[in-house]
């Protein structure tokens, strides 16, 4: 029910409503929507579900009207990791349950023409409290007026607290599950390439689409917790571009 109203709430906003008052020099702007996303149940499982996706992309500073695509920019960067259950799966028989994890930190990025390099890190509470982030490349292609196209490749990595957290198994653990003791270290966890679609609807809606296919790597990919190395994921969602003056 939440997710259906906040989804009402961002379609019917009028479009002069999200300017927010604009009368300074600089703005902040960010695209926020709902969607649906299929992806694994948990880290490292082979079956997937569908879940709500939370939008939140191309949240930047930049003088008004114009969009922070180019040069050295700073925004927030957020992220949220779905729970894990024992029960979700025979192969978690024995293991901790794991929280939903929320993650709240910065991301940077240097856009040149269509090319943008970027890296982000976050701490996470509830679920994990390590840091993750990511560091990667995106390439723009406009296919028309009103479709932009998005490839990218990138890296993910994790601190020991956090790869602990998905892909250990303590002592506990291995005497319930049956699975070698497992600490991973601090490190990269994930290598994946990503396609994103944006069809715009009018100048603040558009539809977006992401297809993403990651691979577990270094100790993440050698825990017994992981049932397939191989992590695709399908997304379909809408955005409204949100900007505040200041």
């Amino acid at each position: 029910m939440k997710y259906t109203l906040a989804f009402a709430l961002l379609l019917a906003a009028p479009a002069h409503g999200q300017d927010f008052g604009v009368v300074g020099g600089r703005t902040f702007s960010v695209d926020l929507g709902l969607g649906a996303a299929l992806k694994p149940v948990y880290p490292g499982a082979e079956e997937a579900e569908v879940a709500p996706w939370v939008i939140w992309r191309n949240a930047g500073f930049g003088e008004v009207g114009d969009a922070p695509a180019q040069g050295f920019s700073i925004a927030p960067s957020l992220g949220i990791v779905g729970p894990r259950d024992s029960g979700d799966d025979d192969g978690l028989t024995g293991l901790n349950d794991i929280d939903r994890a929320y993650e709240l930190g910065l991301r940077v990025r240097y856009g040149m023409g269509p090319l943008g390099a970027y890296a982000s890190a976050r701490r996470g509470f509830d679920g994990h409290e390590g840091l993750t982030g990511e560091v990667g490349v995106k390439y723009r292609t406009e296919l028309s007026d009103r479709l932009d196209l998005w490839s990218g490749a990138e890296v993910v990595y994790g601190d020991d607290d956090y790869n602990n957290t998905y892909f250990g198994v303590t002592a506990d653990e291995s005497a319930a599950s049956g699975y070698d003791v497992t600490t991973p270290g601090g490190g990269l966890n994930e290598a994946a390439i990503t396609f994103q679609a944006q069809y715009a609807l009018n100048d603040r809606t558009a539809l977006l689409g992401e297809v993403r296919y990651g691979k577990l790597i270094g100790d993440a990919a050698d825990s017994p917790v992981v049932q397939d190395e191989y992590q695709p994921s399908l997304r379909l969602g809408v955005t409204r571009r949100f900007s505040f003056g200041f």
